[in-house]
């Protein structure tokens, strides 16, 4: 305990942010009194909060907000910054423009501004935002004003007590290994040195007009000037910062305005209306399905707090719905095709292999990367890229990385055109199961406290992986073993003649995910109410058989 209270006071004498030591303070105080529970309470926070490291990857930084260095705060921050710029300096890129982004989530403007700081300090020419804007504008901007890196401060869709630091190369894409290990080793050396002590530089160039100027005009261009303009459509930007530049590009291409969900419009770092602010999330989209009944609206559209997410919600089978990540994968890709776009067409291993199959019918090159757009916005050429949490690169030659606002761009031209045709996204859909047959989607997603037992369902499936599923038998990989086709990653894939499945752990939530797919062929998909009763029920005997094999509820 004395060891730990030392690393607590050092810590707070040591904090550059009055509200992290004034909360460390409380607690190490706690720590030591005379109450039982309140000491517990206290050396559990403590022991948490140094416990090590806050692990810095190919996501950046994610973490919960607080004191200490597990937690996402302004020394962690100044540390990372200066670990970046240490790298940076390494490859020969020091001098470099820099431009560096925040969300609205509660320090966002003050890591953003401490990562600036340092930047300048570090002799690197910083331009900023001066607002909360969305992370596909900041990551657009690195190549626009052609910059080394960019920095984005976001927890995207994470809850209210998260905060996060997102990492750009020059390129527009995001680091992948062995670069975040590299960087994380200068972050280790900065925090084992003077980093109190790193010289601070105000000076920075405010791009923010220029930057969602040029942003917007790129975003109105996808839509063609003879594209039909009839539509009727809801947006919800999640309390998040997207709405102020959706209702930009909307108006630059000349769509009617969003009817808007007021409660979620404006930024809000409590997300008061949702459990989660996540679109995928059970309720996340109800008030805006409920305006678009009220409106009699023909798709609603919602981004997640950083609008770099995208999830579309329509009428199907006479209801309204939110589409699946992977449907909405399966129209745009679809879209990309019908008309000609060139490029390779891309997905993640843990979505579905409809869209691979549909570029291989068109006579199209397409590629399975892993889990994440610093994977998928790294293929060359790339025409279209998704993964099923609701991400998608309609336009990689601006946007290397998932972009919740051009993607909904690109769903309201669909809209509009199948509107004017007298038919909707369903029916489009629906086309395109029975061309290329059924293909359902679905997840066993187990959110846990204690990360050990995600690591005990792993080690429990790949001890003993079901030899068939469905009745058929199965191929298992191990995929952390790597192949040419993709790098190492923590999951394990079965496959069978019509059924794919993945298991991961997720990269930026504490939660054991399945991803489950089946498929009936073209012949039986014909009568579509019917393939899509069957492909139901063999979804959900596929999760209760993979919940069985992982050891988890179904």
């Amino acid at each position: 305990m004395r060891d730990l209270i030392a690393l607590a006071t050092a810590w707070r004498d040591a904090d550059i942010d009055p509200d992290t030591r004034e909360e460390l303070d409380h607690l190490i105080v706690q720590a030591q009194a005379n109450n039982d529970d309140l000491r517990s309470e206290a050396l559990a926070e403590l022991t948490s909060a140094f416990a090590g490291p806050l692990e810095f990857g190919t996501a950046g930084l994610r973490g919960k907000i607080g004191p200490g260095p597990s937690r996402m705060n302004r020394v962690v921050v100044t540390q990372a910054a200066a670990g970046f710029a240490a790298w940076l300096k390494e490859q020969g890129l020091g001098g470099g423009k820099v431009i560096v982004g925040h969300d609205a989530r509660y320090k966002s403007d003050e890591f953003a501004q401490d990562t600036a700081e340092i930047m300048a300090g570090a002799g690197f020419e910083v331009l900023w935002t001066d607002v909360p804007i969305p992370t596909p504008v900041v990551a657009f901007g690195i190549r626009h004003f052609g910059c080394v890196a960019g920095v984005v401060v976001t927890a995207s869709h994470n809850p209210p007590q998260d905060n996060g630091y997102k990492v750009y190369l020059g390129d527009g894409s995001q680091i992948v290994p062995p670069t975040d290990a590299q960087i994380a080793a200068h972050i280790a050396g900065v925090a084992e040195g003077d980093w109190a002590g790193l010289p601070r530089s105000e000076a920075r160039t405010d791009v923010t007009a220029d930057l969602l100027r040029a942003y917007i005009a790129r975003a109105a261009s996808l839509y063609p000037a003879e594209a039909p303009r009839d539509l009727v459509w809801v947006h919800t930007a999640m309390h998040g910062v997207g709405a102020e530049t959706v209702r930009a590009v909307a108006e630059a291409i000349g769509l009617p305005a969003a009817n808007e969900v007021a409660e979620q419009a404006e930024p809000n770092p409590d997300f008061p209306t949702v459990a989660f602010p996540n679109p995928e999330e059970k309720g996340a989209i109800d008030l805006a399905l409920a305006l678009a009944e009220e409106k009699g609206a023909d798709v609603v559209i919602a981004n997640d707090p950083d609008a770099d997410r995208c999830a579309v919600a329509a009428v199907v089978d006479g209801t309204w719905r939110m589409l699946t990540g992977d449907e909405l994968g399966s129209l745009l890709g679809d879209d990309a095709i019908r008309r000609g776009v060139p490029g390779v067409f891309a997905n993640s291993v843990v979505s579905s292999t409809l869209l691979g199959r549909m570029a291989k019918a068109a006579g199209r090159e397409h590629r399975t990367t892993l889990t994440g757009f610093k994977w998928i916005g790294r293929v060359p050429d790339l025409a279209f890229g998704y993964e099923e949490a609701i991400g998608y690169c309609v336009d990689s030659s601006a946007v290397r990385d998932k972009d919740g606002i051009t993607a909904a761009v690109t769903v309201l031209r669909i809209a509009a055109e199948l509107k004017a045709e007298g038919r909707a996204l369903a029916d489009r859909l629906g086309d395109i199961f029975r061309a290329n047959g059924l293909t359902a989607t679905s997840q066993l997603s187990v959110r846990v406290a204690d990360l050990s037992l995600i690591a005990d369902a792993m080690a429990r499936l790949r001890a003993n992986p079901p030899s068939t599923l469905l009745g058929e038998p199965v191929t298992v990989t191990d995929l952390s073993a790597g192949s040419e086709a993709l790098p190492p990653t923590d999951a394990v894939e079965l496959t069978g003649p019509s059924l794919h499945v993945v298991a991961r752990p997720s990269g930026t939530e504490p939660k054991l995910k399945c991803y489950l797919e089946v498929r009936l062929p073209v012949e039986e998909s014909q009568d579509l109410e019917a393939a899509q009763r069957r492909g139901a029920e063999l979804l959900g005997q596929l999760r209760a058989e993979m919940a069985a094999a992982l050891g988890v509820d179904a």
